[in-house]
C-alpha cells in the first residue's frame, strides 16, 4: 500500500480546499509543513452512524458518545437489494483469487446422489445439516449445492460464513446481504422483523453453534431454509428444530485414485497407484488427502526435472556463466526421487513447505503466528519483505495447505498442528509483533475504509491476542495500540462481534502493561457498546470503572463523555444518576439521592436533589410543569449542575421573586382614599369598634394578631413586636385623613398586606392602650404561648407564623373577622358560620 495515497473526504481528507478565485489550489498547511520536513498531523477518522434509536459518534480520541437520535436525524428505512446487488454483494465477500497460474478444476466426484438429495430438501423448504469431517469435502459440495439452488427462493442464495460467528452475527450478516443500510445497525426487535421477511436459501459453512443457539436462529428466519456445514461433534439442535441430518464419508479408492490423477494432471504409474491404495485405507477416503498427495507427487516430479531447464523466476532468463553445460546435467535417472512415506503423505504439510519458496514458508510462519489465520495477500509483501510474496499466496493454495473462510483463507484442516509440529511455531511471539505493528500502521491509514479493516478482523484480533499472555516488555503494550487503533474502524465497519473481541483483548493487555488511561478507555468502549446492544448492567459497569479511572488521571473531557453515556444508561433503566454527577453529565457538588413526595413519570429518570455545602449556594427547583399529554413527557425539572447552570437558575428565579412581589404589592395595594382600603398608615390607628388584643377583655379563644418584623430586615414606619408603638395623645383612635370611617367592617385584618409607606406587610397594628414602653417589652416573634395571659398594665400577645399564601376571598373573610370581633367587643356573642351579622354603624 502507497503510504501517501490519499483517501476520501470522510476518512480525514479534504476534497476541494482552493478557495481561490482562478481556481488553483492553495497550498495546504499539511503540504507546507511536509515541505520543512514536519510529518503531517494525521486527522482523527470520525464516523456517525445510528444503533437502533440511538446515534453513535465512532471518536478514537476521547472514546465514543451515544445518545438519543435527534429529530430529523434518523436513518433511512433498509432496502432490499436487487438479484445484480446481491451478486455483487456476494462477489465482494468472496475471497481473493491467488496470485499465479489458475489451479485446476477438481470435479465433485461420488457426491452425486447427497447433491440430489440436498437440493430437493431445500426446494421443499427443509433445513438440512450437513455433517463430515473436516477434509470431507463439505466446502465444495455446499458450493454445488447452492449453485443448483440459485432460483429456489426469492431473495436468492445467501453465504456465510460460520467460522467463528455467533448467532447474532450469523443473523446480521443475513440481515446485511439483503439489505442495503449503510451506517445502520437495527436493534435486536427490528433485526427480528426485517430476517422474519427474508425468504433465501442460506447456506453456512463452518458452522460452530449448535443447541439452544442453533434453535435461536432457525425461530428467528422461518421463511428461509438452511443448508448447514458442520463437524460431527457439534451439539444437535433441539427436537423441534425440524432439522434433516445428512452424513458425508469419504470417496471410495475408485475415485480417490481418480481424483489424484486429477491434481497430478497425468495417469498415476503402478507403484503411484499402490501408495495412493494405502493412503486411501489410512485417511479414510478424505479428499483433502488426496489434495494434499497429488501436490506431493508433482513437487516429486519437478524435482525429477532438469534443474537446468528453467530458471527460478524468468524461463527466458540467461544462464549464468558458470553454470555446467546442458549435456553434463543430470538426467531423470540420476535424479530419482523416491515416493514419500505413508506418514508423510498422511501429514504432508511439513514436507510440501520445505519444498515451497522462501517467502511462502515465512508466510507459514505468520499464518501458525496467528493461529491459522492467513493474511491478506496485498500485505505479504510488507510482513515477509519480499514485493514478490503476493505469490506465495497462490503456492499455498494449489498445495492444498489452505482452505477458504469468508474474505479471507485459513490454513486447512490439520495442517496448523502440523506445521507447529515441524518448528514453524518457534519465532511465533515475534512474528505476531511484526504482524500487530504492520496492523497498528495499517488500520490507522485514513485511505483504509472500515470494511477493509473488518475483513480482515480474524487476523487482526488473532495478531492481538497472540501478544497477551506473553510476558515479555512491550508486546503486550503492542497489542494495546493494535486494539486501540482498531476498534474504531471496526466499529464503523458494523464488525461488532470483532469490535468486542479487540475491546476485550486490549483491555487485558492494558491492565498487563499498566496503561492506566488506555484501559479506561477500552472499559469506556464496552460500555459504550453494551449500551447499544441493550445490556443496561453491563454497560453501568463498564461506564462506572472508566469514569473512575479517568478521574484518577484528571482526565476531564473522557470523564464528561463517560457521564454522558451513563447519564442515558439511567435514564434508559429508569433509575437515579450516580452520586456526583448531574443528569447532563456535568460535575456537581454532593448528590443526596432522595425522591420527591410526587413520584415522575416512569419515561423520565428520577430528579436529583443537591446537598447545600458549606459556602455553597443551594441549588435551584424549578416548580413541577403541569401534566402534560400522553407520550409528551412531564415531570419535575431540577436544575442543579454546573455552576452555569445555577447561575442562570438563580437569575430565573430572582426574576420570578421580583415579578411575584410587584404583583402582590398590585393585588394587596388599594386607593387610600376607598373605603374599602385594608392598607396601614403610620397615621392610622385602630377604630375604636375593633377590640384590641391583649387587653383583659379579650376572651382566651380570641385569635391572636401576629407580629413580626418586615422581611428581608428592612425598615418600616409601622411598629412591629420589636419595636414600641406610640400610641395616639389622645388615648382615642383619630383617624387619618385617608384613613376610611372606624365603623366600616372591613378597616382592620390580622392578615394586612404591606404598609403603603414601607412597601411590605405589616401584621401589627396601632393600639389606644397604655405604652409598651413604659412598662414590660412585648414578647419577640419566636416566643409564643397557648394562651395571653391578661394584664392591667402590659399587654401581651402570642403572634402567630404570618401566612404566604394569598386567597381570592381575603376580603370577605376579613370582614367576617372585623365584625367578629365587635361583636366579641360589645358582649354579643360572634355569629354562627352562615347567619348575617348587624355591624353598628
Amino acid at each position: 500500500m502507497d503510504p501517501t495515497h490519499q483517501g476520501p473526504e470522510e476518512y480525514g481528507q479534504n476534497a476541494d480546499d482552493s478557495g481561490r478565485s482562478d481556481g488553483r489550489r492553495r497550498p495546504s498547511r499539511e503540504s507546507t509543513a511536509a515541505d520543512f520536513g514536519q510529518p503531517a498531523p494525521q486527522q482523527a477518522r470520525v464516523v456517525r452512524l445510528t444503533a437502533g434509536d440511538l446515534l453513535l459518534t465512532v471518536n478514537p480520541v476521547d472514546g465514543s458518545e451515544v445518545e438519543a437520535v435527534p429529530p430529523g436525524a434518523e436513518a433511512e428505512p433498509p432496502v432490499r437489494r436487487t438479484p445484480a446487488e446481491r451478486a455483487d454483494h456476494e462477489r465482494a465477500g468472496a475471497p481473493p483469487v491467488p496470485a499465479g497460474p489458475p489451479a485446476p478444476q477438481l470435479p465433485l466426484l461420488e457426491r452425486q446422489e447427497e447433491r440430489e438429495r440436498l437440493v430437493g430438501l431445500l426446494a421443499r423448504g427443509r433445513s438440512v445439516r450437513l455433517t463430515g469431517q473436516a477434509g470431507s469435502g463439505r466446502t465444495a459440495l455446499l458450493d454445488a449445492v447452492a449453485a443448483d439452488c440459485a432460483d429456489l427462493a426469492p431473495d436468492g442464495v445467501v453465504r456465510l460464513n460460520g467460522h467463528r460467528r455467533t448467532a447474532t452475527d450469523l443473523l446480521y450478516g443475513l440481515f446485511d446481504a439483503v439489505h442495503h443500510a449503510p451506517l445502520h445497525r437495527p436493534d435486536p426487535e427490528e433485526l427480528l422483523a426485517h430476517v422474519r421477511s427474508i425468504g433465501a436459501v442460506v447456506v453456512i459453512d463452518d458452522l460452530e453453534i449448535g443447541g439452544p443457539a442453533l434453535d435461536e436462529l432457525l425461530e428467528a428466519t422461518p421463511e428461509c431454509a438452511f443448508l448447514l456445514g458442520t463437524a460431527p461433534d457439534l451439539p444437535a439442535p433441539g427436537i423441534d428444530a425440524h432439522l434433516e441430518e445428512v452424513l458425508l464419508a469419504g470417496l471410495g479408492r475408485a475415485a480417490s485414485l481418480e481424483l489424484l490423477a486429477k491434481v497430478v494432471e497425468r495417469p498415476l504409474t503402478e507403484e503411484e497407484k499402490n501408495w495412493a491404495g494405502d493412503l486411501w485405507f489410512e485417511s479414510e477416503g478424505l479428499p483433502l488427502r488426496f489434495v494434499q498427495a497429488g501436490s506431493l507427487l508433482r513437487q516429486r516430479d519437478r524435482l525429477n526435472t532438469d534443474p537446468t531447464a528453467f530458471d527460478e523466476y524468468d524461463y527466458f532468463e540467461p544462464r549464468p556463466d558458470d553454470a555446467p553445460p546442458v549435456s553434463e546435467a543430470p538426467t531423470p535417472e540420476t535424479l530419482d526421487v523416491p515416493l514419500p512415506s505413508l506418514g508423510e503423505g498422511a501429514a504432508p504439510a511439513v514436507l510440501l513447505a520445505s519444498r515451497l519458496s522462501e517467502a511462502a514458508r515465512e508466510t507459514l510462519r505468520f499464518t501458525v503466528a496467528l493461529g491459522g489465520e492467513v493474511p491478506h495477500q496485498a500485505h505479504l509483501p510488507a510482513l515477509v519483505g519480499d514485493t514478490h510474496a503476493d505469490a506465495a499466496l497462490g503456492e499455498l493454495a494449489h498445495c492444498g495447505l489452505l482452505s477458504p473462510a469468508g474474505p479471507r483463507y485459513r490454513l486447512a484442516a490439520g495442517v496448523l498442528a502440523q506445521l507447529e509440529a515441524g518448528g514453524y511455531a518457534e519465532e511465533a511471539a515475534a512474528h505476531a509483533l511484526t504482524a500487530a505493528q504492520h496492523y497498528a500502521w495499517w488500520v490507522s491509514h485514513p485511505s483504509v475504509t472500515p470494511q477493509r479493516a473488518a475483513a480482515e478482523a480474524d487476523a487482526i484480533v488473532a495478531a492481538m491476542s497472540r501478544l497477551v499472555p506473553d510476558g515479555e516488555a512491550g508486546r503486550a503494550s503492542a497489542a494495546v495500540l493494535l486494539a486501540r487503533s482498531a476498534a474504531p474502524a471496526l466499529a464503523a465497519g458494523l464488525s461488532w462481534g470483532a469490535w468486542e473481541k479487540a475491546l476485550r483483548v486490549g483491555q487485558e493487555a492494558a491492565r498487563i502493561a499498566g496503561e492506566v488511561a488506555e484501559e479506561a478507555y477500552f472499559h469506556h468502549e464496552l460500555g459504550v457498546l453494551a449500551l447499544c446492544t441493550g445490556n443496561l448492567d453491563r454497560a453501568r459497569t463498564e461506564l462506572e470503572t472508566s469514569i473512575s479511572m479517568r478521574g484518577a488521571l484528571a482526565d476531564k473531557s473522557g470523564a464528561v463523555a463517560g457521564r454522558r453515556a451513563l447519564a442515558l444508561v439511567a435514564d434508559r433503566s429508569g433509575g437515579l444518576v450516580p452520586p456526583g454527577r448531574s443528569q447532563a453529565g456535568d460535575e456537581v457538588p454532593a448528590v443526596r439521592q432522595e425522591l420527591p413526595s410526587a413520584t415522575p413519570p416512569a419515561a423520565y429518570p428520577a430528579p436529583q436533589f443537591l446537598a447545600r455545602q458549606p459556602g455553597e449556594e443551594a441549588p435551584t427547583v424549578v416548580a413541577p410543569l403541569p401534566e402534560a399529554a400522553p407520550g409528551k413527557g412531564g415531570g419535575r425539572v431540577v436544575l442543579g449542575g454546573a455552576r452555569r447552570n445555577l447561575a442562570a437558575a438563580g437569575a430565573g428565579a430572582l426574576l420570578v421573586a421580583v415579578l411575584g412581589t410587584v404583583v402582590t404589592l398590585g393585588l394587596t395595594a388599594g386607593d387610600p382614599e376607598e373605603p374599602g382600603s385594608r392598607n396601614v398608615t403610620t397615621e392610622q390607628s385602630s377604630p375604636e369598634s375593633t377590640p384590641d388584643d391583649g387587653f383583659p377583655d379579650d376572651e382566651p379563644g380570641d385569635v391572636p394578631v401576629p407580629t413580626g418584623g418586615i422581611p428581608g430586615g428592612g425598615t418600616s414606619a409601622t411598629p412591629s413586636a420589636s419595636e414600641p408603638a406610640t400610641p395616639s395623645t389622645s388615648g382615642s383612635p383619630s383617624p387619618g385623613p385617608s384613613s376610611p370611617d372606624a365603623s366600616s367592617p372591613g378597616t382592620e385584618d390580622p392578615s394586612s398586606g404591606p404598609s403603603s409607606t414601607s412597601g411590605t406587610p405589616s401584621p401589627t397594628r396601632t393600639s389606644p392602650g397604655p405604652s409598651p414602653s413604659e412598662t414590660e417589652p412585648s414578647p419577640t416573634p419566636s416566643e409564643s404561648e397557648p394562651e395571653p395571659t391578661p394584664s392591667e398594665t402590659t399587654p401581651t400577645e402570642t403572634p402567630d407564623p404570618p401566612s404566604t399564601s394569598t386567597s381570592a376571598s381575603g376580603p370577605a373573610e376579613s370582614a367576617s373577622a372585623s365584625a367578629s370581633a365587635s361583636a366579641t367587643t360589645s358582649g354579643e356573642p360572634p355569629a354562627e358560620d352562615g347567619e348575617p351579622t348587624e355591624v353598628a354603624a
